[in-house]
C-alpha cells in the first residue's frame, strides 16, 4: 500500500457517511469535485474500487478497511489534539451500534453523562448484526451479542436482557383464556420489531416443536413497540425496563410466567485506544452492571 493521504481518508469517511458526494463536499466544505478526485486518487493508490457509486455510496469489501483506517487515524488525530490543547474545542466523534431496547431503556443515559466531552453517532440495529457493522469499520464500538471478537476488536461481557411474553389483559382474555399453548400461539398476533427481530420466533421455538407461523405486527421502534403491545395489537417480547410500568398500571400481563428469552449482550470496540472512546466503554459498563443481570 502506497502512503495514505489523511484528507483522502477523511473525503471516504464523509462519502460513506453522508451518503453522496455532494453531501460529502458540503460537510468538509470542499466541492464535489474536489471530493470525486481525493476518491480517485486514494483508489489509484489502493489498486482497487474503494466506493460503489449508488444512492446511497457505499464501501465495498476493499473500502471496509480503509474505512476502517479513516476513523482510526482521526481519532487518534483528535485524541492529540486534546491532550495538546485543554482549551481544544473540537470534540471527538465516537460512532456507536446498539440495538433498539438498550438504546431505549439504558444506554442513553450512559452516553449523556458524557456530554462535554464527546459526540456520538448511534446506529441503531439488532444486537445480532451490530458486529458486521464493526467489521465494515461503520463504528468503533457495539452492544452486540456475539461473544467472539471482530478482528482487530475486543470483546467483554455486559450482562444478560430477560424478555418475557407480555400482552394487554383484554389480548390475553381474548386469545389466551385457556392458557398459552401450541394451538393458541399459532394463531395470536404477535407484534416484532423487524425483519430481523428473533426474539419471538425464540420464544415460539420454545414452545413448539414445529415452526410456528402467526399473523405479525412490525412496529420498527422500541418504545412504540411496547406501547403496541399494551394496546393489544399482539403479543410480544419485552424487557421489563419497558414492562414493570404497564404491568403496575394493569396495562400489560406475563401471559406464560414460566417462559422467558435471555439475550446476553457483549461490547465489543476497536483496540485502538483514545480517552473518549475509553471513557465510553467505562460508561456503557457501569451502567449495563446496574440494569443487565
Amino acid at each position: 500500500m502506497a502512503d495514505v493521504d489523511l484528507s483522502q481518508l477523511r473525503a471516504l469517511a464523509a462519502v460513506v457517511d453522508e451518503g453522496s458526494f455532494d453531501a460529502a463536499a458540503a460537510a468538509l466544505h470542499l466541492t464535489p469535485s474536489a471530493v470525486s478526485q481525493r476518491i480517485k486518487a486514494l483508489e489509484q493508490s489502493a489498486g482497487r474500487v474503494l466506493v460503489r457509486r449508488t444512492k446511497p455510496t457505499e464501501a465495498t469489501e476493499a473500502g471496509h478497511a480503509y474505512l476502517r483506517l479513516a476513523r482510526q487515524v482521526e481519532a487518534l488525530v483528535q485524541d492529540v489534539r486534546v491532550e495538546a490543547d485543554p482549551d481544544e474545542q473540537r470534540l471527538p466523534t465516537i460512532p456507536l451500534a446498539v440495538n433498539g431496547d438498550s438504546l431505549a431503556t439504558w444506554v442513553l443515559p450512559a452516553l449523556a453523562s458524557l456530554t462535554g466531552s464527546a459526540y456520538f453517532d448511534v446506529r441503531r440495529e439488532d444486537e445480532g448484526r451490530t458486529a458486521e457493522l464493526l467489521r465494515s469499520g461503520t463504528v468503533m464500538a457495539a452492544v452486540t451479542s456475539d461473544a467472539a471478537p471482530v478482528q482487530g476488536c475486543r470483546s467483554s461481557r455486559l450482562g444478560t436482557m430477560r424478555y418475557r411474553p407480555m400482552a394487554s389483559p383484554a389480548f390475553a382474555a381474548t386469545w389466551f383464556a385457556d392458557g398459552v399453548d401450541t394451538a393458541s400461539l399459532a394463531v395470536a398476533p404477535v407484534v416484532v420489531f423487524d425483519r430481523n427481530d428473533d426474539l419471538q420466533d425464540a420464544y415460539l421455538r420454545q414452545r413448539s416443536r414445529r415452526r410456528l407461523d402467526p399473523p405479525r405486527q412490525h412496529i420498527p421502534a422500541s418504545s412504540q413497540f411496547a406501547e403496541a403491545i399494551a394496546l393489544g395489537l399482539g403479543w410480544g417480547m419485552l424487557p421489563k425496563e419497558q414492562s414493570e410500568e404497564r404491568e403496575a398500571a394493569g396495562r400489560l400481563v406475563n401471559v406464560d410466567p414460566a417462559r422467558h428469552v435471555d439475550v446476553t449482550l457483549y461490547w465489543q470496540q476497536w483496540t485502538l485506544q483514545t480517552r473518549a472512546l475509553e471513557a465510553t466503554a467505562r460508561a456503557i459498563r457501569e451502567a449495563a452492571a446496574e440494569h443487565l443481570t
